[in-house]
């Protein structure tokens, strides 16, 4: 396959302003999103925030112990035989409550601008900006802005580079002979100032007192600010070819060029400490080295020459799915859901969503972008061990929503929900299919072993059925459902299944004996809740999920997602249709549609699961940028990307009734390299 071809004809094109989609490079462990110059120039005129965000840039304010667990208002919920205690939203904690949901909380280290004035020294406004061109090279990485301001050129190339917190640009314009193009970094104050989680994408520069900008270094070509706020702090080194910078504001430093030439470039590197510094040809080398091997040795799938006519669509789809994921979701954290385009949910990484980030790279053939996250789990195991012990059970027990920290977050939903505590097995055990090697078994054993462990801890013998139950208390992956209802949600039942066998094969692989509590209770679970033919939401939910038809349809997970093994596929079938017939879809969320197209693979329905895949509506928008659109405020919503992935790497090897494998042949022409089988 030429799979740069591929690749290259699916290069985002901007020839104008974008107010939802900015661009973005970054390297998993930083991004920069741009808007139509190249920099952070005009983000006023975005409805999307223009950010730079890091895995290593979090903040506290106020400090970091300003409250900590112990000012938590536990409330109890009866767990059969005792009480649990779970850190719900309470009213009389309010103030601790609120803080401890916002931090800490992911830093914006800065913005970086172009500075463009008249010829009359008037900063030049966005009416006079002409002849927008602006192309992403995702073969190299490299976003090449071209612009008129009024008559005269502009052109800047931008790139990251792809192991160091490196911003690296180029710039062209004769402007720059006449004083009129200057470029400044200025940075927003830090401080979370919003209760409500869908409006903590907005950035703030007042209250210059709550930061410190210090320059520490200057030279003739390279400068160095330290940032100080509350208890944490980094640092900011800008080297260029040639000019001077100072410092012209509280908060904002001024590069400007040298007027002897038409062109310079420059470099801004970000770091917890010490800014480490190459050359913008560096940058550029380095940087297409990475993406063009990126490309040419992962998964690819071409669809030319189909007559589908969404073929093309979902092909563009797929192209910049990989890059978005690979940038955003790629790095040493479990990712927030909006990578780091901007903050959602206060900045926090939402464990659930992890396998939706992630799951893909072991199956388009890379691997190792997913082990750079999965380290996080082994470093924070005596803190989920220390969970799990809090409330009486055994194991590690994975919260829901967390800083870096892998502190839980206290939230009306977020400890309820128990289908992240799966994901860590789930994803090593793509690790080990990826690579069989013995070294993966023995680098993940204990994690895997005690997820396990807290599996059989948290599922309850029920003597009247003679089964083990999942809940009460719990909340389903739907989470419109009460804590206190809850009762063997199917996908969760499933799940738990899936991954005491896959604990149980690790220590067969491994030659141990494993807990011998996780086969009993892996082949006595519960089976899974249905009514008139349809499977439920949870055992106590009403008779048919009529009264229960948006959020997320995730009874469907226990086949697709996963193999489905206590799954009757022909009530699963029936549950498929209803749902796509009745569902409230505008309620779903982006990887919703992933979900119900797995599920429709593993049915052998290839024609079903394109139609969910391209389903017209408006949580399954795919922006120019490539990013998954969910509504206004929420411009970028990764788990869609990472979804799309995994269930077109599924369909591939999904076979339907006559033994027919992958897309349906009448209409789809494919070829595909490099994809795995998830089956």
């Amino acid at each position: 396959m030429d799979k740069l071809k591929v690749v290259e004809r699916h290069n985002p094109r901007i020839t104008g302003v974008e107010p939802k989609a900015p661009l973005s490079v970054g390297n998993g462990d930083l991004g920069f999103s741009v808007d139509f110059t190249g920099l952070q120039t005009f983000s006023e005129h975005y409805e999307a925030p223009i950010s730079t965000q890091s895995n290593w840039g979090w903040h506290s304010t106020h400090g970091e112990d300003y409250y900590t667990e112990q000012d938590i208002r536990y409330q109890s919920f009866k767990t059969y035989d005792r009480e649990v205690p779970y850190p719900m939203k309470a009213e009389d904690k309010e103030e601790a409550y609120h803080w401890l949901r916002q931090n800490p909380h992911r830093l914006q280290l800065g913005r970086v601008s172009l500075q463009l004035y008249t010829e009359e020294g008037q900063k030049v406004e966005l009416q006079q900006i002409s002849k927008i061109n602006q192309v992403h090279e995702l073969s190299k990485g490299l976003i090449k802005s071209k612009f008129l301001v009024d008559d005269t050129p502009v052109e800047v190339q931008t790139v990251c580079h792809p192991t160091e917190d490196i911003i690296a640009v180029h710039i062209v314009s004769p402007l720059i002979k006449t004083g009129q193009l200057q470029v400044s970094t200025v940075f927003p104050n830090p401080n979370m100032t919003h209760k409500s989680w869908d409006k903590t994408i907005q950035l703030h520069y007042g209250n210059d007192e709550q930061h410190k900008s210090t320059l520490l270094k200057l030279d003739s070509h390279t400068a160095t600010v330290k940032r100080e706020m509350d208890d944490d702090q980094y640092q900011v080194k800008w080297a260029w070819s040639s000019g001077s910078i100072q410092q012209t504001a509280e908060h904002e430093f001024t590069l400007q060029p040298n007027k002897e030439i038409d062109e310079f470039t420059f470099i801004t590197s970000f770091s917890k400490d010490d800014p480490s510094t190459c050359s913008f040809k560096e940058v550029c080398r380095e940087s297409n080295d990475y993406w063009k091997a990126f490309w040419l040795t992962g998964g690819c799938i071409d669809f030319s020459g189909s007559k589908d006519r969404r073929a093309h669509e979902l092909e563009r789809r797929i192209v910049l799915s990989q890059y978005l994921c690979a940038i955003h979701s790629g790095g040493s954290l479990p990712p927030q859901e909006t990578g780091f385009m901007y903050n959602s949910w206060f900045g926090k990484a939402h464990l659930e969503m992890h396998w939706w980030h992630a799951s893909h790279f072991p199956l388009w053939g890379r691997a190792d972008i997913l082990e750079r996250s999965m380290g996080w789990y082994i470093e924070m195991k005596e803190k989920g061990e220390k969970l799990a012990s809090s409330q009486g059970y055994t194991g590690i027990r994975w919260p829901k929503m967390v800083a870096h920290t892998g502190q839980q977050t206290p939230s009306p939903v977020a400890p309820g929900l128990i289908w992240q505590q799966v994901h860590p097995i789930a994803l090593a055990e793509l690790l080990y299919r990826a690579r069989e090697s013995k070294d993966i078994l023995l680098q993940y054993k204990e994690i895997i072993y005690k997820s396990a462990d807290f599996l059989v801890s948290f599922a309850k013998w029920d003597d009247e059925k003679e089964v083990y139950v999942l809940g009460p208390p719990l909340i389903p992956a739907q989470e419109c459902h009460r804590m206190e209802d809850s009762l063997n949600p199917p996908y969760e039942l499933e799940y738990w299944k899936y991954g005491l066998e896959i604990a149980i094969e690790w220590a067969k692989r491994l030659k141990e004996e494993g807990n011998s509590l996780w086969s009993h209770v892996a082949n006595s679970l519960a089976p899974l809740p249905q009514n008139k033919g349809v499977y439920l939401a949870h055992e106590n939910c009403p008779t048919t999920f009529e009264e229960k038809n948006h959020d997320h349809p995730s009874m469907l997970g226990a086949l697709g997602i996963l193999p489905g093994t206590m799954v009757d596929r022909d009530v699963m079938l029936n549950t498929l249709k209803k749902v796509k017939s009745e569902w409230n879809w505008e309620s779903a969320w982006g990887w919703d549609f992933p979900m119900c197209a797995m599920t429709a693979a593993r049915l052998g329905e290839a024609e079903m699961a394109i139609d969910f895949l391209m389903m017209n509506q408006t949580k399954n928008t795919y922006l120019m940028n490539g990013h998954n659109y969910q509504r206004p405020g929420l411009y970028a919503y990764l788990p869609g990307n990472g979804g799309l992935l995994t269930a077109v790497a599924l369909l591939l090897y999904s076979v339907n009734k006559d033994g027919i494998r992958g897309f349906p042949q009448d209409y789809w022409k494919v070829q595909y390299e490099d994809i795995q089988n998830l089956l």
